[in-house]
C-alpha cells in the first residue's frame, strides 16, 4: 500500500472535499480520487460518500483513520532516524494569526539556518483549535495564547511573551479610556475566544457592559476598522503591534492581570525532543 495514497485520504478526510483536498496537496482532483479508488480496491469497503461536492468518510473509514494517521506520521519521521542530532524531518508548527505575522517569521529563519535539515509545516488556527490539533497530534506544538485552564500533566507549556491590554482609537482624546468606551462604537475582541477575555474582565471590573459594534476574533482586522474610525477597542498589544502603531491613538491600560500571555505547548514525550528544544531556543530570542 502506497502511504501517499493513506496520506490523500487523510487530506480529504479533513477538508471535506476532494477538490479542496486536491489544492492543498497540490494534485488534480482526478489523481487524488484515483488514489482513494485505489485505497478502497485494496481494502475492499468504500472509504467516502461523495454527496454533491462534498465528501464525507464512511464509518469503516473512521474507523481505519487513526491507524492510517500514525502510519503516515511514522513514515514522515523516518528521514530523522539516521540522523544523530534528531533535526532532520518535518515539524509541525500550529500558530495564531498573530503569531504568523509577528514571532514566527524570524524564529523560523534562524531555525533553518540552525537545522536546515529540519522542514517546518506551519498549520494556522484559533487558540482553541490548535489545542485540540495538539491532543489529537495533528500538529507537534502549538504558539497560541495560554488556555483559560490547568494544562494536563503530559504537556510542557513555555510562555514566550506577555502582551499588555491596549485602548485603540482614532485618534487622542483627553477623555479617559472609560468615558471614550460610554461614548463611542465597541469593536469588541471575540469575548469567547481565550484571547478576549482579558478585554471582557476589565470591562466588568470597571461596571462596564458596552454593546458591541461587532465582535471579531481577528486582531489585524479590529486596528483596521479603528483606524477608519468605525469605533475604539481593548487589545492586547500583539507581536506585530508596530505596524498598526503609527494608524492609530494607543493608551495603555497598565495594569499586569488583564496581559494576554503567548505560549508554546508541546507534549512532554515527544519524538523530536531536539526539534522541540530547538524552536523553543528560536522562539525566545526572536520575539519583537
Amino acid at each position: 500500500m502506497d502511504t501517499r495514497y493513506l496520506k490523500s485520504l487523510i487530506t480529504v478526510v479533513e477538508c471535506g472535499s476532494i477538490a479542496h483536498a486536491a489544492r492543498v496537496e497540490g494534485l488534480t482532483a482526478a489523481a487524488v480520487s484515483q488514489r482513494i479508488l485505489a485505497l478502497e480496491r485494496q481494502l475492499g469497503f468504500e472509504l467516502l460518500s461523495r454527496v454533491g461536492h462534498a465528501a464525507k468518510p464512511s464509518q469503516a473509514c473512521l474507523g481505519l483513520l487513526p491507524r492510517a494517521k500514525r502510519i503516515v506520521r511514522e513514515i514522515a519521521l523516518l528521514a530523522g532516524d539516521a540522523d544523530a542530532g534528531g533535526l532532520t524531518g518535518q515539524l509541525r508548527i500550529g500558530a495564531i494569526s498573530t503569531v504568523l505575522t509577528g514571532l514566527l517569521p524570524g524564529a523560523l529563519r534562524a531555525l533553518t539556518e540552525l537545522a536546515p535539515g529540519l522542514k517546518p509545516v506551519i498549520v494556522p488556527g484559533t487558540s482553541r483549535s490548535l489545542y485540540q490539533a495538539l491532543l489529537s497530534g495533528e500538529v507537534d506544538a502549538a504558539i497560541l495564547v495560554v488556555p483559560p485552564f490547568e494544562l494536563p500533566k503530559a504537556l510542557h507549556l513555555v510562555s514566550l511573551r506577555k502582551e499588555p491590554l491596549v485602548f485603540l482609537s482614532k485618534e487622542k482624546s483627553s477623555d479617559s479610556i472609560l468615558a471614550q468606551l460610554k461614548t463611542h462604537p465597541y469593536i469588541r475582541y471575540d469575548p469567547d475566544s481565550w484571547g478576549g477575555r482579558h478585554a471582557e474582565h476589565y470591562l466588568a471590573d470597571n461596571g462596564l457592559m458596552p454593546t458591541p459594534l461587532v465582535d471579531l476574533d481577528a486582531l489585524e482586522t479590529i486596528a483596521m476598522l479603528v483606524t477608519e474610525g468605525l469605533g475604539v477597542s481593548l487589545v492586547p498589544y500583539w507581536s506585530g503591534f508596530e505596524h498598526w502603531g503609527h494608524k492609530c491613538a494607543v493608551d495603555w491600560v497598565g495594569i499586569d492581570r488583564y496581559d494576554r500571555e503567548i505560549a508554546l505547548i508541546s507534549h512532554v514525550q515527544t519524538d523530536r525532543p531536539n526539534m522541540m528544544s530547538v524552536l523553543g531556543k528560536v522562539l525566545s530570542t526572536n520575539q519583537k
